[in-house]
């Protein structure tokens, strides 16, 4: 599965090389092909986002489970307009049926997401990073700390800096989760059954934002942009 799984992400970043979405300076040689993850997203680094969150205000009412069986860790904190969390990284492939999201794949598969594109249709995990928010519950609720769907995410995990949508929504008590193309943006095993990072992923969402339309990855690359610097000058 492994060895397959790593035949798809290059495929993968050959297409995404094809289509233009590597940044200019990234390389087309066989590194960028097999992890084109390794180019950074936007011109703020990892390291820059990561040290304005190192201590938390917490805002939830209470702290989320990264798993069913894990016990409740996680609060969302505040910063001067973001929220985020640090977690684990579990795989989202619902939304619209492709190759590698779907019923035969995952054993979770729903066809929907909370948010639609443009056109009025689910999203695609596989293609389109986003990012799923606990619904809203007694714990905390998203929408009413300025959180929409649509909204920019910067996904951080091993110095990289991936953005992201707000696209889903998931369990009222768990946290920590993100589509097919998130994970393999960042270099994690995307497969929905196996997959996915136990711990040291971060979440910067960004209050009042939204991607329009909601499926355009560049657009979402360049708001983040601006939002990162905004975050990084504000705090």
């Amino acid at each position: 599965m492994r060895l397959r799984t790593l035949t798809l992400a290059a495929a993968s970043g050959a297409a995404l090389l094809a289509a233009g979405m590597l940044p200019a300076h990234a390389s087309a040689g066989p590194a960028a092909r097999t992890a084109p993850a390794s180019a950074q997203e936007g011109s703020v680094s990892a390291a820059d986002l990561l040290a304005k969150v190192k201590s938390c205000s917490q805002i939830s009412n209470g702290k989320y489970k990264t798993d069913d069986e894990t016990s409740a860790t996680v609060p969302v904190c505040g910063k001067n307009g973001a929220v985020f969390w640090k977690a684990d990284m579990d795989i989202d492939c619902d939304g619209q049926r492709t190759t590698n999201c779907n019923e035969d794949r995952d054993p979770w598969y729903q066809d929907d997401t909370a948010f639609h594109q443009s056109d009025g249709k689910p999203l695609k995990a596989e293609s389109l990073p986003y990012v799923v928010v606990p619904s809203s519950s007694s714990i905390w609720n998203y929408s009413g700390a300025g959180i929409k769907g649509g909204g920019v995410v910067a996904v951080i995990y091993n110095n990289k800096v991936e953005y992201a949508v707000v696209g889903d929504t998931g369990p009222t008590k768990i946290i920590g989760e993100a589509s097919y193309a998130t994970a393999k943006a960042l270099g994690i095993d995307p497969d929905p059954a196996t997959g996915g990072a136990d711990s040291g992923v971060t979440y910067i969402l960004f209050k009042n934002s939204k991607v329009s339309p909601i499926e355009s990855h560049s657009a979402a690359v360049s708001l983040g942009d601006q939002l990162a610097k905004q975050f990084i000058a504000n705090n």
